[in-house]
């Protein structure tokens, strides 16, 4: 066997507790282990014991004296991290590495010495695990409680940033000095008792934090509606250290974030074996059972002994100058050492070892629930899923949960399943000073009383209102007073600028009213959500327009519609004169006399006086829509006029801002308001500026007029401009653009966690049915007509009518189109007129006449030849003797005015009776027809 060489470790812990000697039992349970498996290795760890007595001090003289007279090379310890804090400070002056398994405060950390490394989970990377919790149960304000030293201290500042990210507020921090008697903690918690906060962290060594939650216990602050939550400084020891009888008696309820360790077959071997150890050393302690730092002892000597082997047993010789503090020398080795420490990679028995800038590195925590005579685990945290029940599960999801689903069922103090509120209405509480603005006009959104018996102020109004229903959803109590902003006389101490500085200047907690949200004043405070709607415009008088217009009788109806109309009345005219001219005796005569009749025909329709018949059956069709067509435009036209002549037409004297600007015009705005920044921002100068404190003094700027010291608008916002509106019916109208703001909203500090709450109990309030109820409260209904909407009726145009129109225009079409066929179908058939036919004829006619009716001279001869001539319509008093039918010429040319089948008017032909009359002195013979007899 080859020779070893041993390098000396120093131990410092306090040999007389309970984690010293769970330390020291697991760190020569790792030696033997490691050795025993590693027996070829050339080094081998030789420990050299200090107790620190649990002493800062005794901790710091005993490392010095293993670091200068016994020339260790490293040190394992001490328990603390007080202890460990100026030790650490030691390793780095001397390069001794300084491993420590049990020290856990985040104040370590800034040390950044790179002799220093710790085999356990820092304080910090908890406070993550415990805001989850917070954020699953939905509470929202939460009091540390914690040992006033720097391993207390330590673990605030994170926790404090954890919680801010999501809202969570921290009224107040609770610290305890270590040497507290009881007399100290019970009046602590006697004061806590007083506050709204019913959610306490604790975060303290376990002898105090059992001394805490007993005390706790006996003056009923583990009775229900408590919630405490225990750091893993004392969730780790609840089963190895901590009296059972505690436990059942002060703890029951309580939530602990405890250190995960896998249950591997190494791990259930180790602790079954550590087990019967231990009570051979220590037969007395048959309650304490291993847990995290005994764990972390292991590991630790694990890796220092695998980083000795790899520096080798020679670079641990030589020697150091230890004359003094001032000059204790360095160790040869401690760089190398130090260096492999940082870059050792090991499963142990808590999982991966990995130290990352000497840390070792956790991601998961235990959720457990203290119940019985033990705790019970109801789920998991991990830094990527957040809240999950069961690791497994963990595994395959890729989002970070916080919803309280994800936990098992919990036994909260009290013995109950309900899930505390978290909060109580506080005994004793600080109050917030919420200042309230003081003004004499628009107090329906906030009002001011004063009682001079008492000398106190009542503060009411729509915002106040609002206020009180956005706390009412609030999931904690808010205790606040009103304070109102003026001066000892009651009138107003300033502007709403004015106002909201005092938040910023903290002499306010916060400002509720009617401030408009701004960009300039959010450099300063935050604002809520607003309640109001928003925007800067403006409103002006309202002017009659002068009636007695000679055309007025014109306006109902727009130019188009009355050429649309023109066109209609001719167009009718024409269907209906085509239609009756060949068979209506009314529609016959003279041309001017036809176009006369025609138009008057189809204007009479208009009233309805026409008197002449309609005898075509299409010229009736084309009538009845024609009236109908008539009947609707007149209905119309009467209705537009009479709203015409009859109703206000009202409109505003001023339309845009331009107007007033060019006109040098004064303009009014609200006293106190951001809007006369505004107004001088856009040009208007000081003496055109007029400011108002309430709807009665707007109305009276208006009377006296611009030029009579008075305004000609008034600038404002929204919400106040519809009161004026509400108050002065139809004197005013909002014009002009409207000037983007954020409307109304409640100011607190920047920063400040209640703004989020009270954004979301608006939101909820805003869009239920309770801002109906705040606002029928303060705003009466108004009866005024909508001043936004023209007071005048609009003219009536074509787009309105062009359906009738279409309808009228179609039916005369089809019905002209059925004469015109007509006519075509005449002018298909042989016009026995011509030249040509007439040639003929006249042969054929001769002929005849010189057979049948020579030397006619003064008979008159009659024929039954039958014929297909109608008879043609004659005037009225005179009997239709007169044929369509003529001779002319020498010769008796015959020249008929319809031929065929088919006569001109589309009816069936008749028989005619002809008969021909020869006048002896003319030169042409005249057929009379007269219908055949059957």
């Amino acid at each position: 066997m080859a020779q070893t060489v041993p390098v000396k470790v120093g131990i410092v812990v306090d040999v007389g507790g309970i984690y010293g000697k769970m330390g020291l039992s697991c760190i020569n349970m790792a030696i033997s282990d490691f050795y025993q498996t590693h027996s070829h290795y050339h080094t081998r760890l030789l420990f050299n014991v200090r107790d620190s007595q649990g002493d800062v001090v005794t901790a710091a003289a005993q490392a010095l004296d293993l670091i200068k007279n016994e020339e260790v090379e490293a040190i394992i310890g001490p328990i603390t991290s007080m202890e460990a804090n100026f030790v650490i400070k030691l390793g780095e002056k001397t390069h001794v590495p300084i491993i420590t398994f049990s020290a856990t405060s985040p104040s370590l950390t800034s040390l950044r010495s790179q002799y220093s490394f710790r085999i356990s989970q820092n304080d910090s990377s908890q406070v993550n695990a415990i805001t989850s919790i917070i954020q699953a149960f939905g509470w929202k304000a939460i009091v540390p409680i914690y040992i006033d030293n720097d391993y207390g201290k330590g673990i605030i500042p994170f926790l404090t940033t954890s919680l801010q990210q999501v809202y969570i507020r921290i009224p107040y921090l609770s610290a305890i000095s270590s040497s507290a008697t009881d007399d100290d903690i019970r009046e602590e918690l006697y004061m806590l008792m007083t506050m709204q906060t019913r959610v306490f962290i604790v975060h303290m060594s376990p002898n105090l934090a059992s001394r805490l939650l007993t005390i706790a216990k006996e003056i009923g602050m583990m009775n229900e509606g408590y919630v405490w939550i225990v750091t893993d400084s004392m969730a780790n020891v609840l089963s190895s250290s901590l009296d059972s009888q505690l436990i059942k008696e002060s703890m029951q309820g309580v939530l602990g974030v405890k250190t995960y360790i896998p249950r591997t077959e190494k791990f259930d071997d180790f602790k079954a074996r550590w087990r019967r150890k231990f009570l051979q050393e220590y037969p007395t302690l048959v309650d304490t059972k291993l847990d995290a730092f005994g764990v972390w002892a292991y590991d630790a000597t694990i890796a220092l002994a695998m980083a000795v082997e790899k520096v080798g047993g020679t670079n641990f010789k030589g020697s150091r100058n230890m004359s003094g503090l001032g000059s204790l020398g360095v160790s040869q080795s401690g760089e190398k050492l130090s260096e492999i420490l940082s870059s050792t990679r090991f499963i142990g028995l808590s999982g991966e070892i990995s130290l990352i800038d000497g840390q070792l590195q956790a991601s998961t925590f235990e959720i457990i629930n203290v119940n019985g005579n033990g705790e019970r685990r109801v789920g998991f945290w991990t830094s990527q899923n957040g809240l999950v029940r069961d690791l497994n599960v963990a595994n395959t999801n890729t989002t970070y949960s916080v919803s309280k689903n994800n936990l098992g069922p919990i036994i909260w103090p009290g013995d109950t399943y309900s899930i505390p509120k978290g909060w109580e209405d506080p005994t004793n509480a600080k109050k917030l000073k919420i200042g309230v603005p003081v003004r004499k006009g628009f107090t329906e959104f906030v009002k001011v009383t004063w009682n001079p018996n008492t000398n106190t102020s009542e503060v009411t109004g729509f915002s106040i209102d609002v206020f009180k229903a956005a706390l009412e959803l609030l999931p904690y109590a808010l205790p606040y007073e009103f304070i109102p902003f003026a001066k000892a006389n009651g009138e107003s101490a300033g502007s709403y600028n004015e106002l909201v500085s005092q938040v910023y200047f903290g002499n306010f907690d916060a400002v509720v009213g009617d401030p408009t949200i701004t960009a300039n004043r959010s450099k300063y405070v935050d604002f809520t959500m607003p309640y109001t709607e928003s925007g800067v415009t403006m409103i002006v008088p309202l002017k009659a327009n002068k009636p007695g217009n000679a055309w007025a009788f014109l306006k109902p109806l727009t130019w188009n519609l009355w050429a649309a109309t023109a066109f209609s009345f001719i167009f009718v005219s024409f269907v209906v004169w085509v239609l009756e001219h060949r068979i209506n005796e009314d529609f016959r005569g003279p041309p001017l006399h036809q176009i006369g009749t025609s138009l008057w025909f189809s204007f009479s329709v208009v009233v309805f006086a026409h008197r002449e018949k309609v005898v075509s059956n299409l010229a009736r069709f084309v009538v009845i829509v024609w009236v109908f067509v008539v009947l609707i435009l007149v209905q119309s036209y009467t209705a537009s006029l009479t709203s015409f002549l009859t109703v206000q037409k009202l409109s505003p004297t001023l339309t845009n801002v331009n107007q007033l600007m060019k006109n040098g015009l004064n303009v009014g705005y609200p006293e106190g308001s951001f809007v006369y920044g505004m107004l001088k921002n856009m040009g208007f100068q000081d003496f055109q500026l007029k400011p108002y404190i309430s709807t009665e003094e707007c109305d009276d700027l208006f009377t006296k007029g611009s030029g009579n010291g008075g305004i000609a608008a008034a600038f404002d916002e929204t919400p106040y401009l519809k009161l004026i509106l509400e108050t002065y019916c139809s004197k005013y109208i909002m014009v002009g653009p409207t000037f983007k703001t954020d409307g109304f909203g409640y100011v607190f500090p920047r920063g400040s966690p209640l703004v989020a709450d009270i954004s979301r109990a608006i939101l909820n309030v805003t869009q239920g049915d309770r801002m109906k109820t705040i606002e029928n409260a303060w705003f009466r209904k108004s009866n005024c007509p909508d001043t936004n909407s023209s007071n005048s009726a609009d003219n009536l145009g074509l787009n309105s009518f062009w359906g009738l129109f279409l309808i009228a225009g179609s039916n005369s079409n089809t019905s002209m189109s059925k004469r015109i066929g007509s006519m075509l179908s005449i002018f298909d058939q042989k016009d026995p007129s011509s030249h040509a036919f007439r040639k003929k004829m006249m042969q054929g006619e001769s002929e005849n006449s010189s057979t049948h009716h020579h030397g006619l001279g003064g008979q008159v001869v009659e024929s039954s030849t039958s014929t297909h001539c109608p008879p043609s319509p004659s005037p009225s008093g005179q009997s239709q003797t007169e044929s369509n039918f003529s001779f002319y010429g020498d010769h008796g040319m015959f020249s008929p005015e319809y031929h065929g089948d088919v006569n001109l008017y589309g009816h069936e032909p008749h028989d005619m009776e002809i008969t021909i009359v020869q006048n002896v002195p003319s030169t042409t013979l005249e057929l009379e027809a007269s219908p055949a007899q059957n």
